[in-house]
């Protein structure tokens, strides 16, 4: 059983991920955007964070940065990108995670993708651009 948060603005995107997490073992809190994200993780550090890429007040990008280069110590959290942007593999390059998934995903391919980040543990290597806005 892993500890996860989940950042998603979408409440129901947010809790359907929650609940597949739940089911699979896992221990899940939410967060609606990267500043309230931000707030789970100074309680306790997860062992993995599903994260949106585009969200109000700190978008998914903007929150690993601060997490990762702004917040030392944070660095071997791996990150799963789940989204519906675009532009997502542009995005995870950014961010640097090797995780990452477009909105709407299989359920087996989400638990597998999550299986691997929590089994691998590969840290994000973000690029300094992943903390400016992506739209």
């Amino acid at each position: 059983m892993a500890d996860v948060v989940v950042v998603d603005d979408d409440e129901s995107i947010a809790e359907a991920v929650a609940d597949m997490l739940s089911l699979d073992g896992h221990a899940v809190r939410i967060a609606e955007n990267g500043e309230k994200g931000l707030q789970l993780l100074s309680d306790r550090l997860p062992d993995l964070i599903v994260l949106d890429v585009e969200m109000p007040v700190l978008t998914g990008p903007e929150m690993a940065h601060r997490i990762l280069i702004a917040d030392a110590g944070r660095e071997r959290i791996p990150i799963v990108l789940l989204s519906g942007a675009a532009e997502l593999r542009r995005i995870a390059a950014l961010v640097g995670t090797p995780y990452s998934l477009p909105k709407p995903c299989e359920l087996d391919t989400f638990l597998e993708v999550v299986a691997r980040a929590l089994q691998e543990r590969i840290a994000p290597s973000p690029s300094e651009r992943a903390g400016r806005s992506v739209s």
